[in-house]
This record gives C-alpha cells, structure tokens and sequence, in this order.
C-alpha cells in the first residue's frame, strides 16, 4: 500500500490523478490485477470520468452544486453537509484494473480526486489486488 497526497486549491475541485496510480503500479510491479484508490475522508471522493475535456470536469461540480446545493437545510450543522452527501454519491472509492502493467482505462478516462470542503491537505490510499 501506498500513501499519497494532495491539497485542493477550491471548495469544490476534481483533481487529476491518474498519473500517481500509474507510479505506483510501475512501482509495485503490477501486471495483472486491480488498483483501489480510496479516500479516508467524509468530504472527498474519487471519480473516473473524461479527462481530456475540462469542460466535463466543470460540468460535475456544476451538476452536484444543482443537486446537493451548499446551503441547504441540512441538520448537520458545521457547513459542510453537502459535501458529506456530494462524498456519499460519488463515492470514497474506485477499482481500476491492471493488465500488462498499464490500467485499463477508456479513451479518454482519468482518474480524479473530488474535493467537497476545500481548501485541505488530503491523503490518498493506494493498494493492489494482484491476479
């Protein structure tokens, strides 16, 4: 397993990180199997989506502020229930597969780490299943 790291810049922001789980499977020697990539934060996720487009990424956030508004009535009381729920939707979690050390992602995907309560310095867990 490894450990990586990233600050967010925004409240809400989708950072690329696809390049660090390719490190790491080059790293780990991973030819076959799966990577997770898991967030141990309430208030953060992770997402595989277009990356090539940044409009895609802007269109996300737009569309989860539509959906899970800031300032709702929410009965957490710190600020920061959106982001809880934001979290909770997209998830804390993905696995990606591995097959000839390369992840096998579409055309176009990347793997992004989706900031709800930003600006922070987030931890990034990465483990291996390896076939």
């Amino acid at each position: 397993m490894k450990e990586i790291h990233v600050s967010s810049k925004r409240r809400e922001e989708l950072i690329d990180i696809t390049h660090e789980i390719e490190r790491f499977v080059r790293e780990e020697n991973i030819e076959e199997g799966f990577v997770v990539a898991y967030v141990p934060h309430t208030t953060a996720g992770i997402v595989i989506n277009e990356g090539f487009d940044p409009d895609v990424g802007r269109d996300i956030i737009e569309t989860m502020r539509k959906l899970v508004p800031e300032h709702g009535n929410y009965r957490h009381s710190e600020g920061n229930s959106d982001a809880h729920i934001k979290s909770s939707i997209l998830g804390e979690s993905k696995l990606i597969p591995v097959k000839n050390g390369k992840l096998l992602l579409g055309t176009w995907q990347k793997v992004f780490f989706f900031e709800g309560d930003g600006p922070r310095n987030r931890r990034i867990i990465l483990g291996a299943i390896r076939l």
